[in-house]
């Protein structure tokens, strides 16, 4: 089987997930400056087996299109014209960053860890592949 990898796609720093190959556990991969994110993914699945690609689709709460849903479209399109063997999907994002929040205050980590803004964007690229896995189940 190979992973399924999510994104949760900024305008500067871009936050990574993977499954592992069974796709049983979603983990935090990396956090990458926006502007490496195509050259860090055709990379990563030049070396390790990816399914599939979701990536998180930004709305605000009222489920309007958010300012970054422009970035991401042209970023989803880049990707589908240079890979059309790996598919990307959008799933809703909203919410993932209090989420992420709330699992790091969880965890018990201090505020100046909870300040790092790169692992607020891998714990929510966590989050919504744990959501995609979860809705696939039902």
């Amino acid at each position: 089987m190979a992973r399924i990898l999510s994104i949760d796609y900024g305008k500067k720093r871009t936050g990574l997930a993977v499954t592992d190959p069974l796709q049983l556990i979603a983990g935090g991969l990396a956090t990458v400056a926006t502007h490496e994110l195509f050259d860090y993914l055709t990379a990563y699945v030049g070396r390790e087996p990816v399914e599939r690609i979701v990536i998180g689709e930004p709305r605000q709460p009222n489920g309007q299109p958010s300012e970054n849903l422009a970035r991401v479209q042209q970023f989803v399109n880049r990707w589908k014209k240079a890979m059309p063997s790996i598919p990307i999907e959008y799933y809703d994002e909203r919410f993932t960053s209090v989420l992420a929040h709330q699992a790091m205050i969880d965890g018990g980590l201090r505020k100046k860890a909870r300040q790092d803004k790169a692992l607020v964007d891998e714990i929510s690229a966590t989050i919504i592949l744990e959501d995609y896995m979860r809705s696939r189940k039902l």
